[in-house]
């Protein structure tokens, strides 16, 4: 009994030495406490190293991470918009587009951009985003208007512009229509995928440089005033004013008269009324 207490009372100390200094002095005689002694320091050591291993694991793979992203970070593209970061999708009728090419947005913006032409080509083009046959068309007019930049292209949405395209007379789709400088507008029809030789035929047509000193005409007038009678477009439009008692003449008909009173053979015709006319010549005598 004395023996167990002393190799008690030896042990002891000893434990407490180990947690203050961390060293552990065991005696010889003590095998059941150095067992137990042993494998509660393997147990303990085997958790430390496990915890501290975990611990170097995740701050190694932080850091390694951390230094990644500050070697290679991914800058911002240029001139990024919030659209771009949410992957918005273009529309087939925003492909292709090229600097020739210009979407209307509004009936004046249409007038506009046809009087500030000059003596260039323009094409309108009407269609509509749920249009099976424009959609098609569309990859072939980006690439002629690729081929002929001298020519300007006007793209009108019908969905978007629908009381525009009904004061213009527009019901079908596709639908294109040619202007050019005084002589305003030079032809119109429709036109898909399978009859695009009709388009390139009238490209081909008008497509020749012209220089004409009259001004711009653009659309008609009576497409003007049917535009600015639709209430719904922001759109109005004032003709010249005519003189107290002047009578409208058709162009037609005063380019005749104009003609007419101009001619060096017509001067008899416009002389007045009030001039005495000549005497008769005296008549044969009858008598023998």
């Amino acid at each position: 009994m004395a023996d167990v207490i002393s190799q008690t009372s030896l042990i002891l100390p000893c434990v407490g030495h180990q947690s203050r200094h961390g060293v552990a002095v065991f005696p010889s005689k003590s095998p059941i406490s150095l067992s137990a002694t042993r494998y509660s320091s393997l147990k303990l050591q085997n958790t430390a190293l496990a915890s501290s291993s975990s611990l170097v694991g995740t701050e190694f793979f932080a850091r390694g991470n951390i230094g990644a992203i500050r070697r290679n970070p991914r800058p911002p593209p240029p001139n990024a918009h919030v659209g771009f970061a949410i992957g918005k999708a273009q529309k087939w009728w925003e492909k292709g587009v090229l600097p020739n090419m210009k979407e209307v947005t509004g009936a004046q913006d249409l007038v506009d951009s046809l009087l500030h032409a000059g003596d260039k080509l323009v094409v309108v083009d009407f269609f509509s985003p749920g249009c099976g046959g424009c959609k098609a068309l569309h990859p072939k007019i980006c690439q002629l208007a690729e081929m002929n930049p001298h020519v300007q292209f006007l793209q009108v949405n019908y969905d978007e512009h629908k009381a525009m395209c009904y004061a213009l007379n527009i019901h079908v789709l596709p639908f294109f229509r040619f202007y050019r400088g005084a002589h305003g507008r030079l032809c119109s029809f429709s036109c898909t995928n399978a009859t695009i030789k009709k388009f390139k035929d009238a490209l081909a047509k008008h497509s020749p440089d012209r220089c004409s000193l009259c001004p711009t005409k653009g659309l008609e007038e009576k497409e003007l005033l049917a535009l600015s009678a639709n209430r719904d477009l922001s759109f109005v439009y004032d003709p010249l004013p005519k003189e107290e008692g002047q009578v409208f003449v058709p162009e037609r008909e005063r380019e005749e008269i104009l003609s007419a009173v101009t001619s060096p053979l017509s001067h008899e015709a416009i002389l007045p009324l009030s001039l005495p006319l000549p005497l008769p010549l005296p008549l044969p005598s009858t008598t023998r």
